[in-house]
Order: C-alpha cells, then structure tokens, then sequence
C-alpha cells in the first residue's frame, strides 16, 4: 500500500488534467470527481484514479484536496451546500485552491475551513497545458510555513517553480498581478500590430524586429506562435476568463485603494471582445478583434 498522502483533484480540465497524471503516475493515490468531459476522466480512470460523485464524497477520502476551476463563485460552491467539501467535517483536510480566485473570496473561505477544523491554502498557477502535461508549471503558494513544508514535495509532482510567498492570500494577489502583466502584453501586442499593419507594415516586418529585439520574451514567442505562425492552440487561455482575473484585480485595487488606469484600460480590451461574442476564443485571438475594429481583415 502506497505511504504516500491521497490526493483529491476537482477540476480535470485543460490544466487539471496534466495535475492530476503527474501525482498519480509519481505515486500518489488519486480520487477525482467526474466532470462533464469525460476524456481526461476515463483516462486518469485508466491510470488508477477512483472517481467520487460529489466534492464531500471526494473529501471524505482524501488528506490533501486540490481545486483548479475557473474562479471564486466555482470554489465557493464546492466548498459549500449539503454535498461541499465542509460538509464531510474531514478534521485535518488540507484544500489547495489552483484556481485563479479573488484574494477577498479565498481569505473568508480559509475561516470558514478553520472552524471545520480543515486548511485552506492557494497555489494558483502559471504557464499553459502543456506544461501541465510536462509537470512543469509555476505555482504561488500563500500557506503558513509549516504546512508549506508538508505540501511542497506534492506541489513539486506538477510544478518545476514552487515559491512560497508566506500568508493565505497572497498566492492570489501575486497570481492577479501576475496575469495583469501577462494581459497587458497581450493588449499592447494586439494594439502595436494593429497600428503596424494601418501603418503599412507587416505582420513579418513587426517580428523580424520585435522578436529580434530586447522585447522579445517567452510570453510574447506564445502569442505570436499564433498571430504569426497560425497555430490556434499556442495558448489555451480563453478571453472570458481574462476578463474575469482582470474584474478580479480591479475588485483588489479597489479594495486596496489602488490607482490602476493601465489595468482599466487592459481590462477593457477583454471586456469589449467578450461583449461582441467572442469570450471562448484564446487571448492570442484579441490581435484579431483589435485588428477588426481598427478596419483590418
């Protein structure tokens, strides 16, 4: 019998998927909960993962629960109800939140753990799929140390870069901040190429300079594999949940009394693709409505 702490995964998607392999295949017992798509269920399925119905189902037979859904109202209503994870009163369940949630939303859902005598920690995540596939995301842990120490040889099955950032909350301050730089080269990208091609440049004369200069990075090489080689896939981060982690931000600066115009500005760029219909598209896809308003095939 495995000595290895059981682990739950709720949230087999595009990224949970790759998670939930890399614990599994490194020796972990695994318990997911079904999920709509049943392809990267029955996979794991195949791999030796048991699947429960509901999240108190999941938490019931399990030391360590991971989430990775779209944001706060999503964990909240796994969290909550007759069938939630607060429901099985499992005393010393550990919840790590992967999502990208509102800090406000995560520090009342860790109170509401600790007076069920459970944990609740956030590890939001950085990088794509494929990554996830790999084990080599980035993750922003806020967790007290002690609990750090417990959790990070178990992070470390799907992630290459774990930091510690200290207290419950901050792995998801650091992850909007973190997705408001990744946003904000996302718009300032779409607008340049737009502005280079209404100039009478190319798409191929902009990269030969910019992918050639000192603003190229690795963020910027994902987005123009698409906008440049054509490849819909090269991030699969959708638009709608851009607009969402930047409604989250703001909700943060606001909250902190923060002046953000730039993030504003950010912000209304998903806002305004999302509004036309176009929120499952990927981010790199914003190049494309950018390029539509300004009158560009």
């Amino acid at each position: 019998m495995s000595s290895k702490e059981r682990i739950g995964f709720i949230g087999v998607g595009l990224m949970g998927h790759g998670m939930a392999k890399n614990l599994i295949t490194k020796g972990h017992p695994l318990v997911i909960m079904g999920h709509r798509n049943r392809q990267p269920v029955d996979h794991l399925v195949s791999l030796g993962a048991k699947e429960a119905k509901t999240p108190k189902a999941v938490a019931e037979a399990v030391d360590v629960l991971h989430l990775c859904v779209t944001g706060s109202p999503q964990v909240e209503a796994l969290m909550r109800g007759p069938d939630g994870v607060f429901a099985s009163k499992h005393a010393g369940l550990v919840i790590v939140d992967c999502s990208t949630s509102n800090p406000v939303s995560t520090l009342q859902l860790a109170k509401e753990a600790e007076a069920v005598g459970m944990h609740f920690v956030d590890a939001p995540l950085s990088r794509t799929p494929k990554e996830a596939e790999e084990g080599t995301l980035d993750t922003m842990v806020g967790a007290p140390k002690a609990l750090f120490d417990r959790l990070e040889p178990i992070l470390r099955c799907w992630a290459g870069n774990v930091v510690h950032l200290g207290d419950v909350g901050l792995g998801h301050k650091m992850k909007l901040i973190n997705n408001f730089v990744a946003m904000g080269y996302a718009a300032l990208f779409s607008e340049a190429i737009a502005l280079s091609r209404k100039a009478g440049l190319s798409i191929d004369q902009f990269h030969s300079v910019i992918g050639a200069g000192r603003m190229r990075s690795p963020f910027y090489d994902t987005f123009m594999k698409y906008v440049h080689g054509g490849d819909p896939n090269a991030h699969q981060f959708t638009i709608s949940n851009a607009h969402k982690d930047m409604r989250y931000l703001a909700s943060m600066a606001t909250e902190i009394g923060a002046v953000n115009p730039l993030q504003s500005a950010v912000r209304n760029s998903f806002a305004a693709m999302e509004a036309a219909g176009e929120g499952d598209k990927y981010v790199p896809m914003l190049a494309d409505y950018i390029a539509k308003v300004n009158g560009l095939s």
